[in-house]
């Protein structure tokens, strides 16, 4: 049987589902507490202040990130076919903490922005490690985050619609490592 989360995990949990669900006006000091079950008393305890609170997901998000980056580098179908595979994946722990940072970076945290563009500097600079051409190992990024895009769409045609289309997509991506 595992162990239940301790109250910070609890805490960055909470505070990063009202990120992404509601926004960061909504995902106040007290909303959190009361989301993560714990009292106002037990979050100061572990985060001073909202300020605390983001800066708390965006180093986790560093530590996802570092490990997504780590498997793509050693992915054995490559890094191009891995980063386009996972791109469709979503409810990934990944995905809850980029959704969160991006919302902080909506709200014009820079530090949000500094986290959320060197995930994509080194997922480009992984791609480009096996594809000769800037542009395609760019079109290779923007077929990741197009599916990205479409599987975080609601409705059900968005994300089956990716399914049938991914095989051939990855042929495109092949073409395009190849230079064809």
């Amino acid at each position: 049987m595992s162990r239940p989360p301790h109250a910070k995990e609890k805490i960055l949990a909470a505070y990063c589902g009202l990120l992404c669900e509601d926004g960061e006006r909504a995902a106040t000091m007290d909303a959190t507490a009361a989301r993560a079950g714990v009292s106002k008393g037990g979050l100061l305890y572990h985060f001073k202040s909202k300020e605390a609170l983001a800066e708390a997901v965006i180093v986790r998000f560093g530590e996802i990130a570092a490990r997504d980056v780590a498997e793509m580098a050693a992915a054995a179908e490559g890094p191009s076919r891995y980063y386009v595979q996972t791109s469709c994946q979503t409810d990934t722990e990944l995905d809850d903490y980029f959704r969160a940072v991006l919302r902080l970076a909506q709200g014009n945290n820079a530090v949000a922005v500094q986290a959320l563009e060197s995930l994509h500097r080194q997922w480009l600079d992984l791609i480009r490690t096996e594809v000769a051409d800037p542009h395609a190992a760019e079109a290779i990024m923007l077929i990741g985050e197009g599916l990205y895009y479409q599987t975080t769409l609601p409705g059900s045609w968005s994300r089956g619609t990716f399914e049938e289309s991914l095989p051939q997509l990855l042929l495109q991506v092949d073409r395009l490592k190849a230079g064809n």
